[in-house]
This record gives C-alpha cells, sequence and structure tokens, in this order.
C-alpha cells in the first residue's frame, strides 16, 4: 500500500484534541479549554439568516463573496483604522480565518520558504506554513516582554529563504496585545529584507487595554501586508465560518485562484448573516467585550490569588498563567487537574516550546463558571505536596 505524504506525516495533532476526547467521556467538567464564545449569535442576525433561507437565497455566490459584504467590510476597515481597500479585488471571503490563513500561505510560498513565527502562538500557524511547503522559524517571546519578540530576535531570524513573518495580535494564547512602535519596527524590518506579513487580527475587537494597531494601517505596510480576519469571536459566530482576507490585488487574485478550485465560496446564508452583523452589530460587540473585560479581570485576579503568577491579557479572552513553581510540567498540571477537580485547561506546550511551564485558560464561558472553576484550582493547588504559597 503506498504510503501518506511524508509532509502530513511530519506534524504532529493538535496538543488540545486529546483533552476534549477525554472531557467527552467525563462529567461535572467545566471546560477553560475551548477558545469559542459562550454567547449565541445574537438574534437579530441569525433572523437575518431565516429570512434569507426563506426567500431561497440557497445558491452559490461569487468566488470572491458577495459584493455587498465586501463593500462593508472595506467600510469598516476604513471607519475604524483608516486603511483602504478596494472590494472588487482587495478583499476575499472565505470559510473562517482558518482557510484565510491557508490561502495566504499556498499562495505567497514556495518549497522550502521560511515564515517567521513568535511563540507561544496559535497551534495552526506552524503546522498550516508545513503544509504549504514552507519551513516554520519560530521566535521565541516570554511573560517579561510581554509575549513581544526583541526586534533584535526577529532580525536574526531573518534569512535569505524568509518569505514572511506571521503576526497575531491580540494572541491566541497569550491575550498578548503589541503597541504601534512594537508593530512599525517590525514591518520596518520586512520592509528591509522585502518579505510578507501576514497579520491574523481575528481578536481586534476584544482589546481592553489602549486601542487595536490594525497592521496594514502602519506605514509602509499595506503593499506587503495580507490581513486576516473574520466574525467568530466578536460576534459569537464560530459555527458559521465566515471570514475574509484583504490583500494587494496580485496576492488577493492569487488567494482566490486557491479558493475557487477548493472551496468555491462561503456559505451565502453566513455571508448573509456577516452583512447583518456589519450592518447593526455593534452595540452587540460592545456588550460581549465589557462582559469578556469583567471575567478577565476575575480569572487574573484568581490565579495570581492562589500562586500562579499571570500576567494581564489586553486582548482576546485567555488568561496565560505560569504554572511553573508548582514543579508540575505544563501536561502533567493539565492532566491532573482534569482528573482530580474535572476542571479543563490547555498546556502551554501545546503552543510551542515556549509555551512550557504555562497553561491557557480561555474565560469564554459565564461568570459563575469561572468562579468554580477558580475555586476548584485553588484546591487543586492547595493540594500539591509543596504548595504553591510555600515555595
Amino acid at each position: 500500500m503506498t504510503s501518506i505524504s511524508k509532509n502530513v506525516q511530519s506534524v504532529s495533532a493538535s496538543g488540545i484534541r486529546k483533552f476534549f476526547d477525554i472531557v467527552a467521556e467525563m462529567k461535572d467538567v467545566i471546560s477553560l479549554g475551548v477558545g469559542e464564545p459562550d454567547f449565541v449569535t445574537p438574534w437579530r442576525m441569525r433572523e437575518a439568516c431565516i429570512y434569507s433561507l426563506e426567500q431561497g437565497r440557497t445558491n452559490y455566490t461569487s468566488n470572491w463573496g458577495l459584493l455587498e459584504l465586501r463593500q462593508l467590510i472595506a467600510q469598516h476597515l476604513q471607519n475604524l483604522y483608516k486603511v483602504s481597500y478596494t472590494p472588487e479585488n482587495e478583499i476575499l471571503v472565505t470559510v473562517g480565518v482558518s482557510e484565510a490563513l491557508d490561502l495566504a500561505l499556498r499562495a505567497i510560498v514556495d518549497p522550502g520558504d521560511e515564515v517567521i513565527l513568535f511563540e507561544p502562538c496559535y497551534v495552526s500557524y506552524a503546522p498550516c506554513v508545513t503544509f504549504a511547503g514552507g519551513v516554520p522559524v519560530t521566535v521565541e517571546t516570554s511573560a517579561e516582554t510581554g509575549f513581544v519578540p526583541s526586534l533584535e530576535a526577529v532580525r536574526k531570524a531573518i534569512t535569505p529563504r524568509t518569505k514572511a513573518i506571521m503576526l497575531s495580535y491580540p494572541s491566541n494564547p497569550t491575550g498578548a496585545t503589541a503597541d504601534r512602535k512594537s508593530l512599525q519596527d517590525i514591518v520596518n524590518l520586512a520592509r528591509e529584507a522585502d518579505i510578507f506579513i501576514i497579520s491574523d487580527e481575528i481578536y481586534d475587537r476584544l482589546t481592553y487595554v489602549g486601542e487595536h494597531v490594525c497592521v496594514s494601517s502602519l506605514e509602509g505596510a499595506r503593499e506587503r501586508t495580507i490581513l486576516l480576519n473574520g466574525f467568530s469571536k466578536a460576534y459569537a459566530m464560530t459555527g458559521w465560518r465566515i471570514g475574509y482576507a484583504c490583500a494587494p490585488p496580485e496576492v488577493a487574485e492569487s488567494m482566490m485562484k486557491i479558493h475557487q478550485y477548493v472551496a468555491l465560496c462561503a456559505p451565502i446564508t453566513a455571508q448573509e448573516t456577516a452583512i447583518e452583523a456589519l450592518s447593526a452589530g455593534e452595540q452587540s460587540v460592545q456588550d460581549m467585550r465589557a462582559e469578556y473585560n469583567m471575567r478577565r479581570r476575575l480569572i487574573v485576579k484568581r490565579f495570581n490569588d492562589c500562586g500562579l503568577s499571570c500576567s494581564e491579557p489586553r486582548g482576546a479572552f485567555y488568561a496565560f498563567p505560569s504554572v511553573k513553581k508548582t514543579g508540575l510540567s505544563s501536561e502533567e498540571f493539565s492532566e491532573r487537574l482534569l482528573h482530580s477537580k474535572h476542571v479543563v485547561v490547555v498546556p502551554g506546550n501545546a503552543f510551542g516550546a515556549s509555551g512550557e511551564g504555562y497553561v491557557r485558560a480561555a474565560y469564554a464561558t459565564s461568570f459563575e463558571k469561572i468562579e468554580e472553576a477558580m475555586q476548584r484550582i485553588g484546591e487543586f493547588v492547595e493540594s500539591l505536596p509543596q504548595a504553591v504559597g510555600a515555595l
């Protein structure tokens, strides 16, 4: 029998998945593991979907996506970040941001090209680079630097084979954000090396401290930036699978070429719902962000109170506390917590080697569940042979 692609075999399964498999067989579990809003998609958006179905809107759309949606995306970015994109040939509607990332990498990466990633980072980044035939090159970050890399470390990672730098602020898993100067410095390096920037900004609307900086709005960035975004997080539309990419025409056209062969178009019902989200969903975004902000303050305080040092997440909906003082590895901590207290967190090493010693806890669940989960975590820490507070 012929063998599976060596490229695929080289990639391990997601470090998050096995915990979900265990949880499926347990009762009384509180999950701080899934990066999914606990809010239901607001009724007005669901109603728009229902209405489109009633009107028989079940057809294919343009490969680019509905023009009305692309026009609204362009207006949205202009209003928020003063960055301008042409709806007709610079905005592509995709099946979630995951497809947008895959398309971006396949459109620009040749076999052996290197893509720089800042770890800890989202679990899909390195595998998607590999699937595209590229080589992921990691630059480590730490809590001490706010999970933003030093400029010198980025400079050292750039080689003649470098094709792109991947940015993701606010960050999954750390909740970190990057200020304008730090991002502009990285853009300047990309300009010097004449390489692309792929900027995943899916959590842009969930920024709690300061203002989100859209990378393509920075000086010299737009002509080399592929901006990725979508509706999953801010509008509680994870299952709708609707995202978009904005890029210079030649890059957007190349991404669309792949998209038309492998996906054709994003589902029209999701596109219709996204139109309603951009047209009338702003209050829902504000309300959800305010709720997340309260949860953020609670979970950070409770982690620090039980001796697990946790820096302030400035965006997204993740806390990334250190468990190093327990003497347990990230996986040991997560597994023992799950089996003894039925609380799910994700081991930090699932997000790269520099995530070892941390766990990711999503506060995309109710205030009450966070309270109960943190009570259990505090009891778990106190039960360890040498309590954290005594170390």
